[in-house]
């Protein structure tokens, strides 16, 4: 059981990161899905996303839920049935979940790659980056960016936002492993902390 990494946030909110190696056969096994959620593997064409779907389900087992106890909105977010919080992410071999009692969450993980710099604009002011030197450097940050608003866009959970408008990072250096975050939409300001790890060629970013 490829259970990569738990991170305990704090009392009351827990992350949980899966490294999918199994085969789609093995992560089946043990695991009871609904009709819907059935009809949803059935129909994906990939067996990596197939693998994914399934390995959330026992990140979900490790924190005592079934695929039964988590229900989507009409957004798409999850809702888990006993009022706790829940967000859920998937990237080629990872899968990661957080889940807190008391507090609205995001996560998100993503892979590390070049082409971020290129549509940098499109989501965070490139020029607040343009001091930084080092190309893998300049990845990992505006990765890390890019993570932090995916997760505070899973946080909000409607449609409406724009990235490089409605959210603002925090700047942050990478030893402190944590910045803060804010959502400005409709004249109301929201404010979260935001925590960051990288995992092999992976960035995880989460918010609460």
């Amino acid at each position: 059981m490829p259970l990569y990494k738990t991170v305990n946030v704090n009392n009351n909110t827990k992350v949980l990161i899966w490294k999918i190696e199994e085969s789609f056969n093995d992560l089946s096994s043990e695991i009871n899905l609904t009709d819907a959620s059935q009809n949803r593997v059935n129909g994906m064409k990939s067996d990596l996303h197939q693998r994914g779907f399934l390995s959330i389900r026992h990140l979900l087992k490790l924190v005592g839920y079934t695929d039964n106890d988590l229900v989507y909105d009409e957004f798409g977010k999850p809702h888990l049935k006993d009022g706790k919080y829940i967000s859920i992410t998937h990237s080629f071999t990872f899968t990661g979940i957080i889940v807190s009692s008391d507090t609205p969450v995001g996560i998100d993980i993503e892979k590390r790659r070049d082409k971020i710099v290129k549509i940098a604009h499109k989501f965070t002011p490139i020029e607040e980056y343009k001091s930084i030197a080092n190309h893998d450097a300049l990845v990992s940050k505006l990765t890390i960016v890019w993570g932090a608003k995916e997760s505070l866009y899973k946080i909000y959970g409607k449609k409406k936002l724009l990235f490089l408008n409605h959210m603002y990072i925090e700047d942050f250096s990478f030893e402190t492993n944590q910045t803060t975050g804010k959502i400005l939409y409709e004249g109301q300001t929201s404010e979260y902390d935001i925590k960051f790890l990288e995992i092999e060629d992976f960035t995880c970013v989460y918010a609460y």
